[in-house]
């Protein structure tokens, strides 16, 4: 009889206070960083490109536009280090990776929005 020792400790650490998200969706994540002594929130908000993995290891990436330039940053779902994550709109898309949108830029890169 094995023990799941691995699955008992993932399960320990899934946060239950975050809301549902999907691919598509403009977010908002509050990052917590540390800066010597201080510790500070910054806020990254952009489209979910991506998600992958399951359980304690998931994580998704968002992609935002910075002065021209397209920014794409990785977050574990279920890090202590995200202070909050709000989702701003529920986008309407088709795929499961929008990595198309890394090639496009102004109103093509928007992603509509879903019609409640």
């Amino acid at each position: 009889m094995a023990v799941d020792y691995i699955g008992a400790i993932e399960a320990e650490q899934i946060r239950e206070d975050l809301p549902k998200m999907i691919v598509g969706d403009n977010v908002r994540v509050h990052y917590r960083i540390r800066e010597g002594e201080r510790e500070r929130e910054q806020v990254f908000q952009g489209d979910v490109i991506r998600m992958s993995g399951a359980g304690a290891r998931e994580t998704f990436t968002v992609r935002k536009l910075s002065f021209g330039v397209g920014v794409e940053r990785t977050f574990p779902v279920h890090s202590p280090k995200i202070a909050r994550l709000e989702v701003v709109r529920h986008g309407q898309v088709r795929r499961a990776k929008l990595y198309y949108l890394r090639d496009r830029v102004g109103k093509a890169a928007r992603i509509r929005e879903k019609r409640m």
